[in-house]
């Protein structure tokens, strides 16, 4: 169960010290990408280990209101680059979260770290 103290950051006009709404959807996000990724990858017969995913919401002005942008990084470490793109766009397809903010924010899916060429 999750019990947290929320406030606007200093940023936006707020007391800052606690925990934002942006912050939470964040770590949904995160959670959510995370195991979608993991089923892509199964579906393809690989086996992620040590794998990472962090997700950054950010507010942006949109024609006066406020709309939030996503940033998605995924390391994929013991894949390929190509492998771990791959992986980047099937998650972003099957992701509750990707679903639902689909033509509604800007959400940028990125991979960290993942090798530029595979290794027999």
């Amino acid at each position: 169960m999750i019990d947290v103290d929320l406030a606007t950051p200093k940023k936006q006009g707020g007391p800052g010290g606690a925990t934002n709404p942006e912050q939470l959807f964040a770590a949904g996000y995160a959670g959510c990408f995370h195991s979608s990724l993991k089923v892509a990858a199964r579906g393809e017969g690989i086996t992620l280990v040590g794998s990472e995913v962090a997700v950054s919401v950010g507010l942006i002005k949109d024609a006066g209101a406020l709309s939030l942008a996503v940033t998605i990084t995924a390391d994929l470490p013991g894949i390929t680059r190509e492998q771990g793109e791959r992986l980047l766009a099937q998650a972003h397809q099957r992701c509750p979260y990707s679903k639902a903010t689909r033509n509604n924010i800007d959400v940028q899916a990125v991979l960290g770290h993942a090798r530029d060429t595979a290794t027999r």
